[in-house]
């Protein structure tokens, strides 16, 4: 095996992500770092499809439970602890498998992320005022004016990031993309070392069926008693970015009676849609990365086989 620093695998929603990475410890002695913003929280385990006790069991997994719901956890955070861990694991002998579909932290371990501002309280409240009186989409052309690249990005009703993209501008009188750095040189630099394998479909269709399961199954599961829980607390608000995460935002939206809870299912999915579009954009702006289609075969092992064959084989 080539001298990589550790395999990194991305994809959307509901594309095999996870059992992939676990037909992956049968074959390498691997350890798993969780490259997700929602499976940070205790306590979110069914609306994140949190990895099972006995799979974490069988196989090391990191940055899972690390944060209470009511806690932020930064992408430059996430660098901090990933980089802390990868240097630990192949201490250990192992490797590290990087594993999730939140691609802003991807792009920033890759990439690199200038210093933005801190957040400011008093200019996010007077942004969440404005945004009750003129609504997120009149902010989001707002924001277009100001940074077209963020908000090109961006939906319309995309509150936290139109929030944190007009905040950065209010604070620092430059847009967000400008703090963003797209340096492509390091990127290609990184993609030996650290090679990102992308689980895309080559049919959209396929890839709905399966969130469409998947949100099913959780449902089933009990979701919606865990996000009354959650509601429960008396500490936690649909502000949180953990409360933000998608599913989580319907389902307190619906117990909220903001919509009937018999549409909960058809909202959930379609935001989970949504989301693995988003992270579809994200992958494709992302050349270094070496695609799998995984509905060639949705056989973990195979494509186990198949991504280790690119690794033995090195960079091309």
């Amino acid at each position: 095996m080539p001298d990589i620093e550790a395999i990194c695998i991305a994809g959307p929603t509901a594309s095999g992500k996870s059992a992939l990475a676990l037909a992956l410890a049968v074959l390498r002695p691997i350890e798993i770092v969780s490259v997700d913003s929602a499976l940070v929280y205790r306590g979110m385990d069914i609306g994140t499809a949190k990895p099972t006790s006995a799979e974490r069991a069988a196989v090391p997994h990191h940055l899972i439970d690390i944060r209470d719901p009511r806690e932020s956890y930064s992408a430059a955070e996430f660098v901090r602890d990933a980089r802390q861990l990868i240097d630990e694991i192949r201490a250990r002998g192992r490797m590290p498998v990087l594993v999730g579909g939140t691609m802003l932290y991807f792009k920033v371990l890759l990439h690199g992320l200038d210093e933005m501002p801190a957040a400011d309280a008093a200019i996010r409240a007077r942004i969440e005022q404005q945004a009750r009186e003129r609504g997120w989409p009149a902010l989001h052309a707002e924001l277009a004016r100001v940074d077209p690249v963020t908000a090109a990005r961006l939906a319309p009703a995309d509150s936290q990031r139109i929030q944190r993209a007009l905040e950065v501008w209010q604070t620092s009188g430059k847009p967000l993309s400008a703090f963003h750095s797209a340096r492509m040189t390091s990127e290609t630099s990184q993609a030996d070392t650290l090679p990102l394998f992308s689980l895309e479909p080559a049919e959209r269709s396929w890839l709905h069926a399966r969130i469409e399961q998947r949100f099913d199954a959780m449902l089933a599961a009990g979701f919606l008693d865990e996000v009354r829980a959650l509601k429960a607390r008396g500490d936690l608000s649909p502000a949180l970015p953990s409360m933000r995460c998608v599913g989580y935002r319907q389902a307190w939206a619906a117990l909220d009676a903001e919509f009937p809870l018999a549409e909960l299912r058809a909202r959930g999915i379609a935001a989970t849609r949504q989301l693995a579009k988003r992270q579809l954009t994200w992958l494709r702006g992302m050349p270094s990365r070496q695609v799998l289609v995984v509905d060639e075969t949705s056989d973990p092992a195979e494509l186990a086989g198949r991504l280790l064959q690119a690794v033995d084989a090195g960079p091309s």
